[in-house]
Order: C-alpha cells, then sequence, then structure tokens
C-alpha cells in the first residue's frame, strides 16, 4: 500500500482542523509546512505555500483538487466517491472546484471562526 501524505498551511488554524480531520479519517500521513523535508519539498510545486497539497504514488494532487482526493481517499470517501466521480463529468466542475477551494482559502480567518484547531507547536517554541 502506498504512503499518501497531506502538506498543509500549519500556521493556520482552520487549516490544522481540516488536516486533523483528515488525520482521524484516513491513514495518511499529515505534514504542516514547517515540517517538511527537503525530499518531500522537491515533489511540490514552487508556490507550495499557496494551497494544500495530496502527495500520492508520485502525483501531486494541489489545492481544490488535494481536498477533492484526500476525501474520496479518506473513510467518507465511500459516499462522496460517487459524488465526486459524477461531477468530473462536467466540464465547468473543475473550474468550480478550485475557484470554490480559492474563495474559501482567502477567507481562512473567517472559517476559521467556525472551525478553527490551534497549529502544531513548532520544535523552537517547545524548548521555550
Amino acid at each position: 500500500m502506498s504512503q499518501v501524505t497531506l502538506v498543509y498551511d500549519d500556521d493556520c488554524g482552520f487549516c490544522t482542523w481540516w488536516a486533523d480531520f483528515f488525520e482521524r479519517r484516513s491513514d495518511f500521513r499529515v505534514v504542516g509546512f514547517a515540517e517538511l523535508t527537503d525530499e518531500t519539498r522537491e515533489r511540490l510545486p514552487d508556490d507550495y505555500e499557496e494551497c494544500s497539497h495530496l502527495l500520492v504514488d508520485g502525483e501531486v494532487y494541489s489545492c481544490g483538487e488535494s481536498l477533492e482526493q484526500a476525501l474520496v481517499r479518506s473513510d467518507v470517501g465511500a459516499e462522496a466517491g460517487p459524488v465526486v466521480r459524477f461531477l468530473r463529468n462536467f466540464e465547468d466542475y473543475e473550474r468550480f472546484r478550485e475557484s470554490a477551494y480559492r474563495a474559501v482559502a482567502d477567507n481562512r480567518d473567517l472559517f476559521g471562526k467556525v472551525v478553527s484547531k490551534a497549529p502544531p507547536a513548532r520544535n523552537d517554541e517547545r524548548r521555550e
């Protein structure tokens, strides 16, 4: 079985809440930007800090597609998978998925008032 890795912005409470959501509902390895190894960073696009990413078997899914892939590969995927497969039949779906992702990402501070989790402490913060 392949190792699936979700990469997310670990300075963001809203993003941390979602990373925790997927970590509890999958066997994904969840890695924040601050904890990236050089090897993992090399697999990501140059502007990797612009959105989340899902790494699977040499493939890199970014932004809206990363969360779509995480959803269908998680425990809730059995129910979400057929819906996503249906939506992929429509030409405008990808554009909608990505614009919805960007709208949420650009308003993380607002959405973070609804769902949020304290970002993980950094190694340098733990020493203080």
